[in-house]
This record gives C-alpha cells, sequence and structure tokens, in this order.
C-alpha cells in the first residue's frame, strides 16, 4: 500500500499531542521532531522537511483550539494542508486541447516510459474520448518498438514505428503528417531513455523537442528511486523545461519521497501516477486526495469514482428490481464481484475507504482473494445458481468437492448469501453497501 511507512509514523507523530490540554511551543516541537523524521525516512530532503515542519509549527502557533477540536486533531489539519501545497495545491491538467496535441515522453530507461504511454492513450481514448496515436522513437531498443506495438494492439490504438530510420526527430515529423492524415487527435510520442543521464540522451531530446514543439511535455520517473528521482528531474527539467511529471510505480514498495518534493524542486506539478502493469492502472494525481491518503484519511472520492466506472445504472436499477422480488441470485452476486475486480487492486481499494487502511493494514489482501468464492459458485449448475433455495445437502457436498472446499466452507457462503439477500430486500435503497459487506464477510471467512 502506498505510503503505508510515512502514514504509519505520522500517526504515531500525533500521538504525543494526544491527550494534551494545548497545544505549546514544547508539544509541538516534539510532535514536529518526529513529523520530520518521518519524512526523511521517506526520502524528503532535509532541507524540505525542515521547511516544511517550520511552516506547520509557525501556524500551529499561531491557532486558537476550539473546544470542539483536540490538539492532535488541529496538528493533523494543519499538516493536511501543508502537505496538499507541498504536492502543488490542485490537480494540473494535460494539455490536449489543440487538434491535434502532441505529447512528448522524457525520462530514463526503466522508468515506465513506454508503459505510461500506452496507459496514458488509453486512458485519453476511454476517458476524454480521444482519438490517439503512439510513435515509437526510440531508435536504439528493437524491443522499445516491439513493445510499443504489442501494447498499442491490446488497447486498440494505432502505433507509428520506422524500423529503419534512426533519425527520431525525422520519425516524429513523419508520425504527425501521418496522424493529421489519419485524424489522430493526441500524438503520443515515446523517446529513448539511458540508464543514468548523458549528453548524448539530452541533446536528442532536446533536438526532438525544439523541432516538433510539442503542447505537452512530460517526464516521467519511477517513484521507487526516491530522491534520486528528484534529482533527475532537476537535471531533465534545466534542459527541456518540461510541463509535468509522471510518476511510475507508486503502487510499489516506495517511501513517498518523490511525490511529496518534486513540485517544490522543480516547480513542475505531478500530473498522473501509475499503479500497476494494467493498461487501466493509471490516476490524475490530486494532491488533496494524496494527502487524506498519506494521513489515513481515505481517498472516498477516488473509490466511488473507480465503482461508477465498472457499475452501469441501468443494471444497478435492474439489481434493485430483483432485490425488491427476492430474486438477487448467485449469477447476480457472481456478476458484482467480478464488477468489483475490476476496479483495481484489493488491498489499494481498502485503503480508499476512510479508516479501513489502518484497520486492514496487517491484513493479506490479495487480488484472488475471492478466488475460492468463485469456484464454488461455478461449481453450482446453472439451476442451483438461478435459484439458491433447491441447494440441499447432497448438492451442497457435490459443490465442495467440485470447487475443491470443505462442506463448512460452501454452508458458510450460502449461509451468509441467505442472509444479506433477506437484509438487501429489507433495505433496499442501500444494496450496494450490503454487498460490500456481504464481500467483506466473504473475504474474512476465507482468511
Amino acid at each position: 500500500m502506498m505510503f503505508e511507512n510515512l502514514s504509519d509514523k505520522l500517526d504515531r507523530a500525533f500521538k504525543v499531542l494526544k491527550g494534551q490540554g494545548k497545544i505549546s511551543e514544547i508539544n509541538v516541537a516534539e510532535t514536529l521532531k518526529e513529523v520530520r523524521k518521518a519524512l526523511l525516512d521517506a526520502d524528503v530532503s532535509y532541507k524540505i522537511a525542515k521547511s516544511f515542519t517550520d511552516d506547520v509549527k509557525e501556524k500551529a502557533l499561531g491557532r486558537d483550539v476550539l473546544k470542539a477540536v483536540s490538539p492532535g486533531q488541529l496538528m493533523v489539519k494543519i499538516v493536511h494542508e501543508e502537505l496538499i501545497q507541498l504536492m502543488g495545491g490542485a490537480k494540473t491538467d494535460i494539455n490536449v486541447k489543440i487538434n491535434p496535441s502532441v505529447v512528448l515522453l522524457s525520462g530514463l530507461q526503466g522508468s515506465g516510459k513506454t508503459t505510461f504511454a500506452a496507459k496514458l492513450a488509453n486512458h485519453l481514448k476511454r476517458k476524454n474520448g480521444k482519438k490517439p496515436i503512439l510513435v515509437a522513437c526510440d531508435v536504439y531498443r528493437p524491443a522499445a518498438i516491439n513493445q510499443l506495438q504489442v501494447l498499442g494492439e491490446q488497447i486498440d490504438v494505432p502505433v507509428f514505428a520506422d524500423i529503419e530510420n534512426k533519425d527520431p526527430v525525422n520519425i516524429a515529423k513523419k508520425a504527425i503528417t501521418q496522424a493529421k492524415q489519419d485524424l489522430n487527435d493526441v500524438i503520443i510520442i515515446d523517446t529513448a531513455g539511458r540508464l543514468a543521464i548523458d549528453e548524448q540522451m539530452m541533446s536528442e531530446i532536446y533536438n526532438i523537442k525544439k523541432n516538433i514543439n510539442p503542447h505537452e511535455t512530460l517526464f516521467v520517473v519511477d517513484a521507487m528511486t526516491g530522491q534520486d528521482a528528484v534529482n533527475t528531474a532537476k537535471a531533465f527539467n534545466d534542459r527541456l523545461d518540461f510541463d509535468g511529471v509522471v510518476l511510475t510505480k507508486l503502487d510499489g514498495d516506495t517511501r513517498g519521497g518523490a511525490a511529496l518534493t518534486i513540485k517544490a524542486v522543480v516547480d513542475k506539478p505531478i500530473k498522473f501516477v501509475g499503479l500497476g502493469e494494467k493498461m487501466d492502472a493509471i490516476d490524475i494525481f490530486y494532491p488533496e486526495r494524496m494527502a487524506d491518503r498519506i494521513l489515513g484519511m481515505g481517498d472516498i472520492v477516488s473509490f466511488v469514482e473507480k465503482a461508477q466506472e465498472q457499475f452501469d445504472v441501468e443494471e444497478s436499477k435492474k439489481m434493485q428490481k430483483k432485490i425488491l422480488k427476492n430474486q438477487f441470485n448467485f449469477n447476480d452476486f457472481l456478476k458484482q464481484l467480478q464488477q468489483i475486480k475490476k476496479m483495481g487492486n484489493m488491498k489499494d481499494l481498502v485503503s480508499m475507504i476512510p479508516g479501513m487502511g489502518k484497520a486492514m493494514k496487517d491484513v493479506e489482501l490479495e487480488d484472488d482473494a475471492f478466488k475460492s468464492i468463485e469456484a464454488i459458485i461455478h461449481s453450482m449448475t446453472p439451476e442451483e445458481r438461478e435459484n439458491p433455495n433447491i441447494l440441499n445437502g447432497t448438492r451442497r457436498k457435490r459443490i465442495a468437492v467440485g470447487s475443491g472446499n470443505d462442506i463448512q466452507e460452501v454452508n458458510k457462503l450460502i449461509k451468509q448469501f441467505e442472509e444479506t439477500r433477506k437484509m438487501m430486500k429489507v433495505m433496499s435503497k442501500g444494496g450496494g453497501k450490503n454487498m460490500m459487506k456481504m464481500l467483506a464477510n466473504a473475504s474474512n471467512r476465507k482468511r
């Protein structure tokens, strides 16, 4: 889970103020010492960590504590406000309003540029209704061209490649001409990277930018490299003057320093974050939502947005009618389960629900957490799924053997299903909440 260590350490820092009747210079200093340590451990530079805690201290000592708010709560509020500002204040959109818009990607080899190029194309196609084209301008690595072609085919987006051509500027220009002919409205150019910054790479990417004059230049960097990511961003920005940053692999075991400090160092916004290998594992970067998650407040807005992407309104209305008529069956349950799985990584989803991140911190929530439940349902006949009332002892034994589960596991699932079905009928307006409760129970049963 992203920023888990930082979240835990900040939580411990705020406990210093718990039980305190008021904010004083002494207890604030003790708390902020721990906050500064937490930031340093997250690979935030000492200069930025000190500046951050100095700002928090100034604001904390200058505020009156309301009777309804504890000093600890006030400190969390101030740190939350300062984290938002540190990460950029507000989200910054990608500039793809002009038709066609040219987006140039830069970064080191291994940062995830090629994968992000495809993710961005997929995102703009699905969310913005764009007609993108991907351009392979890495003339040194045939594997990069092949990778882009494979990903392009996967998301049904065309890829422009000129394998014999070793001039990336010429390739980019040809691609733009082709895109105009084919009415593509966003041209995403993937460029070569190196394992470290060198003059040849910098000159090449600079020349591409100078010759094609992109509407948006993004710097793609691996968030797991921590403070090195910030230093690399500064070197690229000094040469390229890019428009925004993309942090990849933010779902990994990252300490978070890059996300917290890139804006302060290069004064360029983080525009996107990559959260996995799947083509839809890309999020717009919202500083406020990220601050919420760092401080364990969840991110319910993103959770709802992900749910809305998967849950069809008309389908929900049909489901509502079935619930009212007590016709909700295992086929419906399986359909809902599959929609929830499409929302993304299970542990990441749970962390978006306020209060759940900490509660589930030590619980292993694998992406296949519901595998045994699906096996049980798939072992039922179509008639049994449609009409759960016929599931007698003999049928249950057959289902247990067919799914590789104990009979007790089958009985538990059916009992929970029946209880939930009754609840759903009584509280039909909260059907979705009950479904989530059932899934949580089912997951607990598996553990």
